[in-house]
């Protein structure tokens, strides 16, 4: 099942539709608090702060949204009230994981040099899957005539993505190879999530 006929079912369902947006909500406050974790206790980037903080807004804005579909529906991020529950929260944790053996490998870092480096490459691949998730899921919406809708975090989220390639950029001139492997590390983990919440919705 190819995502845009998953979101399509997860869409028609109302109470799928509000742990979808719960699942969302989820990861973007899982996000939130990670970057917030890899930030060095005085050296504090603007940019990390911009970031930690939208993520933090796109956790409510997409709790907030529920209400449209269900009223006071999924009002804590307990298992029940996600799809693919075991995925969703080992997702992001896996990843950073993943990433850190990898960036400490092939530039010897340690310690808050390690954090940091983890924050721009898994921050870059997860904003790479939202320039692509969200659109996706925001035309769904669409064709569905939905009063939910995703618009302004497909914005920042762009934003989000120049930022990162701004500060890898300066990171290293090799930023790229690395961050191609992230991505792939990442394309893994998607892919199983996805399968999950497939295997989910096709349940209901």
């Amino acid at each position: 099942m190819h995502l845009p006929d998953i979101l399509v079912r997860i869409i028609d369902e109302p109470s799928l539709h509000s742990k979808w947006l719960n699942t969302l909500s989820f990861m973007e406050n899982a996000g939130a608090k990670k970057i917030s974790a890899c930030e060095h206790p005085e050296f504090v980037d603007i940019i990390v702060l911009k970031h930690a903080a939208e993520e933090h807004r796109h956790a409510y804005y997409l709790k907030k949204q529920i209400s449209k579909i269900e009223g006071y529906a999924c009002p804590t991020y307990t298992l029940v009230e996600l799809i693919a529950p075991n995925q969703t929260r080992h997702y992001l944790n896996s990843l950073d994981i993943a990433a850190c053996r990898y960036l400490k490998e092939v530039f010897q870092l340690t310690g808050a040099e390690l954090k940091y480096a983890a924050y721009l490459f898994v921050t870059y691949a997860i904003e790479v899957r939202a320039d692509v998730l969200y659109p996706i899921y925001q035309q769904a919406l669409s064709e569905a005539q939905s009063r939910v809708t995703v618009k302004s975090i497909i914005l920042e989220e762009e934003g989000h993505l120049e930022e990162m390639i701004a500060q890898l950029e300066r990171f290293s001139e090799i930023w790229q190879k690395h961050a191609d492997n992230i991505v792939y590390m990442e394309q893994k983990l998607f892919n199983e999530w996805i399968a999950g919440i497939a295997q989910e919705v096709l349940k209901d």
